[in-house]
């Protein structure tokens, strides 16, 4: 399965989501996991994003769908970046 990173920013909606029901960052994660997408950690971080998720997924389609349909709820805004592990990447540039 393939990593991928998950950077989010929340909406005025969804800031006003989570301040009043925190434990709604897990039932997602329960949806995402529904729908094919395993959440292997998430962080709440300062910046621009709110969110860092580190998920797998066995496909850019799979990842693709769950971005669209967690967007499409207008309470959070995605920006989903392909992982490759260093070893693995190092690897490919070595037999080229």
């Amino acid at each position: 399965m393939a990593k991928y990173i998950m950077l989010s920013t929340l909406t005025d909606e969804g800031r006003k989501t989570i301040k009043m029901k925190p434990e709604r960052i897990k039932e997602v994660n329960k949806e995402i996991e529904k729908m094919g997408v395993k959440v292997l950690s998430q962080y709440a971080v300062l910046g621009p994003y709110d969110f860092v998720n580190i998920v797998e997924a066995p496909d850019n389609e799979t990842i693709s769908r769950v971005s669209i349909e967690l967007g499409s709820r207008g309470t959070v805004q995605l920006m989903t970046l392909a992982a490759i592990p260093v070893d693995e990447f190092t690897s490919k540039l070595k037999s080229s």
